[in-house]
């Protein structure tokens, strides 16, 4: 009996942090709102910064119309194999000058793990919610 409620735990508890690993797109939209004064993620317009339509799975600093404006930062990370994959830029939504120390982007990060769970939920969502 204690064996399998120790199962069903253990299952549940897996469920719980696959979901808050996937992220909720709509509560991302929500979140990506702090984002929006400088990149826009459902078309591919540019604003100060790249727009983030498909940025996940991109090598960082090659955006086609955004080329000449990247940091030189940014440029040699993505040279030097930098991809946008869910863990990277889980990394660089937390810390952006950690990650790419040099880069042009003004904002510190953030600091809850939803949060950037729900961004990346949003970024790779197509149709965006």
């Amino acid at each position: 009996m204690f064996r399998a409620i120790s199962s069903a735990g253990v299952f549940l508890l897996a469920g719980i942090l696959a979901a808050h690993a996937d992220g909720d797109a709509v509560l991302g939209k929500k979140v990506f709102n702090r984002c929006l004064a400088c990149h826009e993620a459902a078309t591919d317009r540019d604003k100060v910064g790249p727009h983030l339509m498909g940025v996940v799975g991109r090598a960082a600093g090659t955006a086609e119309s955004f080329l000449s404006r990247y940091s030189q930062a940014m440029k040699d990370a993505g040279a030097a194999g930098l991809v946008w994959d869910e863990a990277n830029l889980a990394e660089y939504l937390r810390a952006p000058r950690q990650k790419v120390p040099g880069n042009k982007m003004g904002f510190t990060g953030l600091t809850n793990d939803d949060d950037i769970a729900n961004i990346i939920a949003y970024l790779k969502a197509d149709p965006k919610p």
